[in-house]
């Protein structure tokens, strides 16, 4: 039986793309998984998830990456959700692949975890049975396996904005490192960076401070 995990890395952060993955593979091939030590990302080391990430892509059937950028993501978020629009990206992960599996599963957002599923599930263009659940991530192999490719390539991502732009820390609204980034950006260029969420509080913050001070 040929199943699949998506998740995603890179929800929270006020700048930077969302990267989301799924990753296939045969039921009876998911102890690979487990011998590679595959686990939420989040538990791993960014060590840890380079040495596995080449390990991973051999072990499994098929994986795609898609990266949600900062402006789609403002663009959609004007008539949806955060989770719908994760959703529609992960039908069309789905969609993408080569062979269908019979079963997905996903790492719910809503609340409410099967919901997600059900949001899904209105994009899917063939019959598929979505196990939606919290903690998807930590629970199933395949699940972690997408985990480490989104959390890689999200890592990746980031790391080329620094090399750009200089050190925009994590991206999250928490780093101190990319609060400085963006407060710096601002004051130097009267305008936050085209690869920042403008739909966030922290970069509507910022803009209105600015404003103010403008004023005065």
């Amino acid at each position: 039986m040929l199943i699949a995990g998506i998740d995603e890395a890179g929800r929270g952060p006020c700048i930077g793309p969302m990267m989301m993955a799924v990753a296939s593979i045969e039921k009876s091939d998911e102890e690979k998984l487990l011998d590679i030590g595959v686990k939420d990302s989040k538990l791993l080391s960014p060590k840890e998830r380079e040495r596995q990430f080449p390990l991973i892509k051999k072990a499994l059937r098929e994986h795609i990456v898609v990266g949600i950028e900062p402006q789609e993501i403002d663009r959609l978020m004007v008539r949806k959700s955060l989770n719908e629009i994760e959703a529609m990206h992960a039908a069309r992960l789905l969609n993408g692949l080569e062979e269908k599996p019979e079963v997905v599963y996903v790492d719910s957002p809503d609340v409410v975890m099967a919901e997600f599923g059900k949001r899904i599930a209105k994009f899917i263009s063939f019959p598929v049975k979505i196990i939606s659940e919290h903690k998807a991530d930590l629970n199933y192999p395949v699940v972690s396996a997408a985990s480490v490719i989104a959390k890689v390539e999200r890592d990746k991502a980031i790391k080329k904005l620094s090399q750009e732009f200089g050190n925009v820390g994590s991206g999250y609204p928490g780093d101190d490192a990319t609060i400085r980034f963006l407060r710096k950006y601002l004051l130097q260029h009267g305008s936050v960076p085209p690869f920042a969420r403008n739909s966030w509080e922290t970069i509507k913050v910022m803009q209105e401070e600015k404003f103010q001070k403008k004023l005065f």
